[in-house]
């Protein structure tokens, strides 16, 4: 018996209105991602690529369809019970870092950490904290301020900010597009040894090689997914449908 998807988007669109002009930024988005998934969506500028992100982490509503996210309908629900879902199973990597400066790095990984609900403990907190800053090998910045770090340095702290709360899927948007291809080489190893060791991802990204280190592709094009690519089967593999 196959297990649930963390993450199902049933013919799913997004429609922006402004001076009654009508922008069909998403049309009939099908989409299941399992445990251990690892998912790249690609596309040209514009095809919806960071807009499908924004629904699946609960940052925009769906103008149609249904997305449900570990069995929960997310449409039912008001904002105030979305942020808290959200902040129990979503993990947000971003390529502007979003850390701030007047934090240090321990302090910048246990902010979303202090609004959960139910409440965790300080203990509690420590404890997550110093583990996700070991698994990407920055515990011996913990006491630096952002600005102190190199910009791979930096991504590896938003990585470990994500992972302090125990997400069941970590949503990452063009996580090198601020990074030289060094530092991008290496945020990518991080995150393809991380997928190894469970953690399940969706990336967005423009570049092809980086989407190579994926097990399953997506590709967008105008609103639509038009292709999906097998890189690695494996037994929780995601199960993607164009309509």
């Amino acid at each position: 018996m196959q297990a649930k998807p963390i993450i199902e988007l049933q013919q799913v669109s997004k429609v922006y209105t402004s001076d009654d002009v009508q922008t069909h930024a998403l049309s009939d988005i099908n989409l299941k991602i399992y445990k251990g998934d690892y998912i790249a969506i690609s596309g040209p500028s514009g095809c919806g690529k960071s807009t499908l992100l924004s629904l699946m982490g609960l940052l925009d509503d769906i103008s149609g369809g249904s997305y449900q996210i570990e069995g929960v309908d997310t449409q039912s629900l008001d904002m105030d019970t979305q942020a808290e879902l959200r902040n129990l199973h979503i993990g947000f990597i971003f390529q502007s870092f979003n850390l701030i400066d007047e934090l240090s790095v321990f302090a910048n990984v246990a902010l979303p950490l202090q609004y959960r609900e139910p409440a965790l403990s300080k203990a509690e907190i420590a404890e997550r904290v110093e583990h996700a800053l070991g698994q990407v090998e920055i515990s011996h910045r913990a006491n630096h301020k952002p600005n102190q770090l190199s910009g791979g340095q930096q991504q590896r702290v938003a990585i470990a900010r994500a992972l302090a709360g125990t997400p069941s899927i970590l949503l990452v948007d063009e996580p090198t597009g601020n990074l030289d291809s060094k530092n991008g080489d290496a945020v990518m190893a991080l995150l393809a040894e991380l997928n190894e060791q469970g953690t399940t991802i969706c990336m967005v990204t423009h570049d092809p090689r980086y989407a190579g280190y994926a097990k399953k592709q997506v590709k967008l094009l105008d609103g639509k997914i038009i292709n999906t690519d097998n890189i690695q089967t494996t037994a929780a593999s995601a199960e993607l449908e164009a309509v």
